[in-house]
């Protein structure tokens, strides 16, 4: 048998679906973007929101622009242990004239290159997936990560990316999707920011125009 604390309970149930509350705010359920369109154009909101998150941003005209960023880069941060295991992005920087010390192992390099997915303009975020050949750790293990994207990479918000993602490869969905906004960085710790605990402590986007 019920007891009457449960009896109670059950009566003030069925009361409050005799009678239910109309709902505070009707229109909160409809299907309107939560967020303003974009007032800008995708490559400065990207770098906007990008630099604000602590990422280091440059533009590049074309290709041999961003060998010559490249190269400044590497002398002022002096790189001497760089690894990319791209052989389509080792190919284009070489051709350009980028020939710097490339490094053979991932766990004692200085700096890693990559490629991305997409750009997200809204969050200021990378979309990366294990698709690349990059793979899944080269952006997150070395202290400095470089991506190299193109202006054709952009998209506004991250449901563009995710839908960009099921055109690009239909039925066969990359097993990891990951969005990475800016260096590594945690207020854990008494509520100190601190970056680079379990990541990079410093992300370059290189955008090339295309």
């Amino acid at each position: 048998m019920a007891s009457s604390s449960k009896e109670n309970i059950l009566k003030k149930i069925r009361q409050a679906l005799s009678t239910p509350t109309p709902l505070p705010f009707p229109e909160s359920e409809g299907n309107d973007n939560l967020y303003q369109p974009q007032l800008m154009e995708p490559e400065l909101e990207f770098a906007e929101n990008f630099t604000k998150l602590l990422g280091q941003f440059s533009y590049c005209e074309n290709e041999k622009d961003l060998v010559a960023q490249l190269k400044a880069l590497v002398e002022t941060k002096q790189l001497h242990k760089i690894y990319c295991r791209d052989d389509r992005m080792l190919d284009m920087l070489t051709d350009n004239g980028f020939y710097p010390a490339w490094h053979e192992y991932l766990d004692t390099c200085q700096a890693s290159i990559t490629d991305c997915e997409l750009l997200i303009a809204r969050t200021g975020s990378i979309l990366m997936s294990s698709a690349q050949q990059s793979g899944r750790t080269t952006s997150v293990y070395a202290p400095i990560h470089i991506c190299i994207a193109y202006t054709n990479q952009l998209v506004y918000d991250i449901k563009d990316g995710l839908q960009r993602m099921k055109e690009k490869y239909a039925n066969k969905l990359p097993s990891l999707i990951t969005f990475a906004t800016g260096p590594s960085r945690t207020a854990d710790i008494e509520k100190t920011l601190v970056v680079g605990i379990h990541g990079p402590k410093e992300v370059f986007v290189f955008l090339v125009e295309k």
